[in-house]
């Protein structure tokens, strides 16, 4: 195992670091590596929870001196929660214990009593179109977004009204005695700093409008209406916050022959009398490409079948649907005068006349033995 470095190092404060300072350092760093603005990171990740074990053992007091009497070896070599030290604390244990520090709104952390609130930039929502080919493939499109980010050359200095906490006090004298309350400072909002300087063209909190080309991966197999997130692309957080997300929402492009149904597809074939009376091969059309389908004899109009496996991939990736293909005897509207003659000659003939061998089998029970089949 890799020698612990020092807490005082993780956090770049001198050993004589007063409790401000050390909370300071321990914000900067953690804002820096903070899982929102850096997700599937696992070094952000590891210096994040670097960070919190030294922030846990230089903000308390007793830990603090038997750190720097005895070392690690005074404070048991690694902070102790619930997962049982720094290699085993996860992000719900960082934010129990230093919730003051995070904030409510900052990707799941909490505040604490008195603590300064590290804004979250909202949402962003879009719309994205795919055709059938792209559902089936799965792609990746690059999108341009018009978003809220932070300006350069803002300023920023502690807010006077709260000194920095985010938080403000008020006693109230009451029949009971003095009452303490605490509420959100209602200068900087609970993020304990104010603007002191801000560009042309930036907001209040420090924002401007621009646009931003973000690459998005979309999986095959996605649905109409179905929702994807990509983290951190959403608008900028006020006061140098962490951003919100970029939620896409899924369009599907009607394909001109194929209908889909889940993971299956659908198509309509016609045949002509003739084919379904004896027999043939046609082609039928796929997401890429066509497929050959044999057309027993005697076939009849609203027949099904099924192609295994020709449809679209599920999305959590369990195999594929099928492409199920109903089939349409076509009726010509008009006949020639020898076409007539010879479909009266046929009229009479026992093949010709419905249900020769009894009773024609009904859609429901088509259906069951379609499915069951």
């Amino acid at each position: 195992m890799s020698e612990k470095r020092d807490y005082y190092d993780i956090l770049g404060v001198e050993r004589n670091a007063d409790e401000k300072e050390i909370k300071k350092a321990y914000r900067k760093i953690a804002l820096k590596f903070h899982p929102d603005k850096n997700p599937d990171d696992k070094v952000a990740e590891e210096k994040f929870k670097e960070a919190a074990e030294a922030y846990e053992v230089l903000s308390d007091q007793n830990k603090r001196a038997r750190y720097d009497q005895f070392g690690h070896q005074g404070v048991g070599g690694a902070s102790q929660g619930r997962g049982g030290g720094f290699g085993g604390m996860n992000m719900e244990d960082i934010f129990d214990q230093f919730g003051d520090i995070f904030g409510s709104s900052f990707g799941g952390g909490r505040r604490g009593s008195g603590g300064s609130r590290v804004a979250r930039g909202s949402d962003l929502r879009i719309k994205i179109k795919l055709g059938l080919k792209e559902v089936a493939n799965g792609v990746t499109k690059k999108i341009k977004v018009n978003k809220l980010v932070n300006a350069e050359g803002v300023t920023y200095s502690t807010c006077s009204t709260c000194n920095g906490q985010g938080r403000v006090m008020r006693v109230t004298q009451t029949m009971l005695g003095a009452m303490q309350t605490q509420s959100t400072c209602h200068t900087c909002h609970g993020t304990g700093k104010i603007i002191d300087k801000k560009p042309a063209g930036a907001d209040s909190q420090g924002l401007k409008r621009s646009e931003e080309v973000v690459e998005i991966k979309i999986p095959a197999g996605v649905e109409e209406g179905m929702q994807l997130k990509v983290s951190g692309k959403g608008n900028a957080g006020p006061f140098e916050g962490v951003p919100g997300d970029l939620l896409v929402v899924i369009e599907e492009e009607k394909h001109d022959q194929l209908q889909r149904e889940g993971n299956n597809l659908h198509y309509e074939a016609y045949v002509s009398f003739i084919d379904a009376v004896l027999g043939a091969s046609i082609e039928v059309p796929l997401v890429e490409g066509k497929a050959k389908i044999k057309i027993e004899p005697g076939t009849q109009s609203g027949k099904m079948l099924r192609l295994r496996g020709k449809g679209l991939p599920s999305v959590q990736g369990y195999g594929s649907g099928d492409l199920l293909v109903h089939l349409n005897v076509w009726t010509p509207k008009k006949v020639s005068g020898d076409e007539k003659d010879l479909l009266e000659k046929l009229r009479d003939s026992d093949n010709f006349k419905p249900n020769p061998g009894g009773k024609e089998e009904g859609f429901f029970d088509k259906m069951k033995n379609f499915f069951n089949s």
